[in-house]
């Protein structure tokens, strides 16, 4: 595989000191080549990036599986170019592995792809390390059977905030004996709150070679975090971008959606991520042709154009969003210890990805005394946000939907 160097520009970034974008770093990208084949972009040139220490190079853009449901998307996915599939055990019952295991396999190009996938260690978390080590051994082969597959390149921990959810011991010698078996290449973490906190402890420890995390544009003045994944990327460790779009397109103010095309907020989410060139990929999540022709145009190309420069410099746009970063500074302030960042994260996959079986899969997963009635919409967790969520709004909108 041939290499050239490229120049990403920073025209149109001229006074976006205001937003933090400039300050999070635009850095000139070397990135790797890879031509499409078997493709209509055959003869185009896809951006790749090698993920952290491994042998593995993959496309700048990848596929969320999570909110599709034909596995036709899948397909058309592949033959545009696409080569990492992130999905999980958790969604869609399995189903979500199983799509994703068929189409592989029907296609015969199993050696071709990058699969990854989760399972939960805080839901089945026990002290003993030999039942620990037992259960996630258990949970690991029932993807594998619904994936089809005999390994998956990339193992996560689903889901994790605390340490203690990646430092089990008989986490760890599970994950090393499913190596040994050559049943996992990577072990990793997929992180969505105390994500800072996450890497860094990932970095401490030395064992985990990917961290999947949630980083967009919202994010450009979170010095920590984005130290914490420049760091991990300098150790080795490979970095995955998920929750690029900041919860999608269906942002709570519809100035946005007048103002730019969807086209528009889609690319200039993603190359905002892509020009940090710590992070190896990211995996929009889509269920239609038309997402995936968007998105991935951006693997050819990760030049501004001028709409999606004058979008991410708009003041109204960065702080009409509101997306909540799972901070949990919210928690200390709520009266009767109702679980607001996962609400927020139920609200998001309700309202923005339209993923109502995901979303009510994660209220049920709320234990019942910090669920959804221990909110009293008292709005005291909307005074400490840090990122300005109207969260006594979204969370009136679940108590309707769920009621």
């Amino acid at each position: 595989m041939q290499e050239r160097k490229t120049e990403c520009t920073r025209r149109g970034f001229l006074g976006t000191a205001a937003t933090g974008l400039v300050a999070a770093g635009l850095a000139t990208l070397a990135p790797g080549r890879l031509t499409a084949d078997e493709t209509e972009s055959a003869k185009k040139d896809i951006i790749t990036r090698k993920l952290g220490k491994s042998n593995i190079s993959v496309p700048i853009i990848s596929m969320g599986v999570m909110n599709a449901n034909n596995p036709g998307i899948v397909q058309a996915s592949y033959e545009k170019g696409v080569r990492h599939f992130d999905t999980a055990a958790y969604y869609q019952f399995g189903r979500n592995e199983q799509m994703v295991g068929t189409v592989i396999k029907k296609m015969g190009v199993r050696d071709k792809v990058i699969i990854g996938t989760k399972i939960y260690t805080s839901q089945q978390r026990v002290t003993d390390p030999k039942e620990a080590k037992k259960k996630f051994i258990k949970m690991a082969e029932g993807s594998l059977n619904r994936l089809k597959t005999d390994y998956v390149d990339i193992l996560y921990l689903h889901d994790v905030s605390d340490p203690a959810d990646f430092t089990n011991p008989g986490v760890i010698e599970a994950l090393n004996t499913l190596k040994d078996q050559k049943k996992i290449k990577l072990a990793a973490v997929a992180t969505h709150s105390n994500m800072a906190g996450v890497i860094n402890e990932v970095i401490k420890g030395g064992f985990y070679d990917v961290v999947l995390t949630a980083v967009n544009f919202t994010m450009a003045d979170d010095a920590e975090m984005m130290k914490a994944i420049s760091d991990a990327s300098k150790k080795g460790i490979g970095i995955i971008g998920m929750k690029n779009m900041a919860g999608g397109s269906r942002w709570p103010n519809p100035e946005t959606r007048r103002n730019y095309s969807s086209k528009t907020i889609a690319k200039a989410a993603l190359k905002w991520v892509l020009h940090h060139e710590s992070i190896t990929t990211c995996i929009p999540g889509y269920d239609n042709h038309e997402h995936l022709e968007q998105n991935f145009e951006v693997a050819y190309d990760l030049e501004y154009s001028d709409e999606e420069s004058k979008f991410l410099t708009d003041n109204d746009i960065a702080l009409g969003v509101g997306f909540c970063r799972q901070c949990k500074k919210c928690l200390a302030s709520c009266p009767n210890d109702a679980d607001v960042p996962t609400l927020m994260r139920v609200h998001m996959y309700a309202a923005q990805y339209a993923n109502f079986q995901h979303a009510r899969q994660t209220l049920n997963d709320i234990p019942k005394q910090n669920g959804l009635a221990n909110c009293l919409l008292c709005t005291t967790c909307t005074a400490e946000c840090a990122n300005t969520v109207d969260i006594g709004r979204r969370i009136d909108e679940l108590k309707l939907i769920y009621a």
